[in-house]
């Protein structure tokens, strides 16, 4: 789209202002528009981004109340609270669902239904399900950022443990995007390798890869982050920077984002993450790639404790 596209991010405390900063950065966008129920924060975000814009290639930054999504060809959701100490994930489902049926109203009644909605709000998979059966628009148009980080996250953990590029390791994680997330080992390769390939070849003449270490320190990165610094932000903006990419340059990425499923390995009328095609449309198909046993039947938990909250909001 060679720039010419806008993007409205609608809740911009940590997550929603970083995601700002590294689209600005992009270069991918003619707009973007902060959106948030505390209007001062929202142009006060917006000031503090357009005054370095003799830094980047020319984009336009403001704020707007929701009607500013007009016209937008994605928008990003993080409207939303956090988790409070001792609180149940059902207690935040239910606040945090009433908030997105109200954001995803008034983003129908003034976006163009073509427009890609990504839902970040945690517990994402739950409230990317609630979003899809919310919305007017074509429920492929409705994704969740799902375990783009997490998948992320593995790669590195996995570079640093093989000593090599992550760019070279290729890695999903995929179901909840939370403590039920499944790392598909099945499909994990390293220059092409599997790893039972890989790791005898690899010069550093280690052991086999420790996956129950990797796997558990993949699923709490971010208490461990949210311990030392309170919230995770930059990583999951850059995820999102390469979702909104891979939607305006019709790229048909291969991406762990969270959408609905309609049979894959089993399981239906829930949002996941599996390996998804993405482009212009939103997500094109989720993939039901060859699994072992054993992540299918992580995946179906994975599926029944998303559908446990779902029944206790009415969904």
């Amino acid at each position: 789209m060679n720039g010419a596209a806008k993007v409205s991010i609608v809740g911009v405390g940590l997550v929603g202002s970083a995601t700002a900063f590294a689209l600005m950065e992009s270069g991918l966008l003619s707009e973007i528009c902060l959106i948030d129920k505390n209007a001062d924060r929202a142009e006060g975000q917006a000031l503090d981004l357009a005054h370095g814009a003799s830094f980047v290639r020319p984009v336009r930054v403001y704020s707007a109340d929701i009607s500013g999504c007009s016209g937008s060809d994605v928008i990003v959701v993080t409207a939303g609270r956090n988790q409070k100490p001792g609180e149940t994930r059902v207690d935040l489902s239910r606040d945090n669902a009433a908030v997105l049926r109200e954001v995803m109203s008034e983003i129908d009644r003034h976006a163009p239904p073509e427009a890609v909605v990504i839902v970040v709000t945690n517990p994402v998979d739950v409230l990317t399900h609630v979003a899809a059966l919310t919305t007017t628009r074509d429920p492929s148009r409705v994704m969740g950022s799902g375990t783009v980080l997490d998948s992320s996250r593995f790669r590195y953990l996995l570079s640093g443990h093989c000593g090599v590029d992550p760019r070279n390791v290729h890695a999903y994680v995929i179901g909840e995007h939370g403590d039920t997330e499944v790392p598909a080992w099945s499909l994990t390769n390293i220059a092409g390798a599997r790893l039972d390939e890989f790791c005898p070849a690899c010069p550093r003449g280690c052991d086999n890869v420790d996956r129950e270490n990797i796997a558990r320190n993949v699923r709490e990165s971010a208490y461990h982050i949210i311990d030392m610094k309170g919230a995770t932000y930059w990583a999951i903006a850059f995820a999102l920077r390469r979702i909104i990419e891979s939607v305006l340059r019709d790229e048909h990425s291969v991406l762990t984002v969270s959408t609905m499923l309609t049979g894959q390995h089993g399981i239906s009328g829930v949002c996941l993450s599996l390996p998804s095609i993405v482009n212009r449309t939103g997500v094109a198909t989720a993939l039901e790639l060859p699994l072992s046993a054993g992540e299918v039947e992580g995946l179906r938990r994975s599926a029944e404790a998303m559908r446990a909250i779902q029944r206790d909001l009415g969904y």
